[in-house]
């Protein structure tokens, strides 16, 4: 009997952690954006399912001596991305609601994401 109880216990707990989202305290999509590399090549990048309600420095233009920034973001994500022209999420920043493409003249080296 009881094997029985703790069977169904241990099923009833695992069907919770199932029942929980997966991703809170996360935006879901992705953000892309396009910067050169070193050897001046135009490449993408891209944050998947990227935290919300933190700051995040773009690793390809996060030093604004050495690196141009980056450009032409896309927001493919649920929540509102705000860009800033500076590492650490400062300097003057723009609004990218979900689903909004940036033109390559809005440059970026941070972003945060909220709603």
């Amino acid at each position: 009997m009881r094997i029985r109880h703790t069977l169904g216990a241990a099923a009833g707990a695992a069907l919770l952690v199932l029942a929980l989202p997966t991703s809170a305290g996360a935006a879901e999509g992705s953000f892309t954006y396009k910067y050169r590399s070193q050897d001046r090549a135009m490449l993408s990048g891209k944050l998947v399912d990227p935290p919300s309600e933190q700051c995040i420095t773009l690793d390809e233009a996060d030093d604004p001596k050495e690196v141009p920034p980056a450009h032409s973001p896309y927001n493919g994500t649920d929540e509102t991305a705000t860009v800033f022209e500076q590492p650490g999420c400062e300097g003057d920043s723009f609004d990218l609601e979900a689903g909004a493409q940036g033109s390559a003249k809005l440059e970026v080296r941070s972003v945060v994401f909220h709603d």
